[in-house]
């Protein structure tokens, strides 16, 4: 009997939050992609442009058994900022919104309540969006691995490998052998 589940998230820079959560014990698999936009299966380009009205977002799939979705939220929240409108550090623009993407009413319970929970922390400046996940595909084949294929890339260099390690010194107890 198969436990896993998918979530889909959307904290910026979609190679930040894909290279977090390939390191994370439990995941089984991460896509860079496209999601809650209004065209049908937009390039990266198109996304940039902010008029597709999509997110650059990673499509988690994990093991329940091994890793809850709250885990899962808890990460998420540590590794971007989610008090900042359409915006990551320099990265500005729609696609980089802060989200959470649900496929299920379990999902929806959890997120909701994770969320309350972050809201109250940071007194009510969270701007996550809660929603189902709507016309996801799968972002150009250049952008999935990025980091893991591209770590002295500037941007990797400098931003992605920063969210990774506050990904490893926050969450020891998850991180992948």
């Amino acid at each position: 009997m198969s436990h896993t589940d998918t979530i889909t998230l959307g904290g910026g820079c979609f190679w930040c939050l894909e290279a977090v959560y390939e390191r994370v014990r439990g995941v089984t698999a991460v896509e860079s992609g496209y999601c809650n936009g209004h065209v049908d299966r937009p390039s990266y380009e198109q996304v940039c442009s902010g008029r597709t009205g999509h997110a650059e977002v990673v499509r988690v799939s994990f093991d329940a058994q091994l890793i809850s979705l709250r885990e899962i939220l808890e990460i998420f929240f540590t590794i971007h900022d989610p008090t900042t409108l359409n915006a990551q550090g320099a990265d500005v623009g729609t696609q980089y919104r802060s989200g959470i993407y649900y496929r299920s009413p379990e999902q929806l319970a959890v997120a909701r309540e994770v969320l309350d929970e972050i809201q109250a922390f940071h007194q009510g400046r969270i701007v996550t969006e809660l929603l189902p996940e709507r016309n996801y595909s799968s972002a150009e084949a250049y952008h999935q691995h990025y980091y893991a294929r591209n770590p002295e890339q500037g941007y990797c260099a400098f931003v992605v490998a920063g969210k990774v390690d506050k990904f490893l010194a926050s969450f020891a107890r998850h991180v992948r052998e």
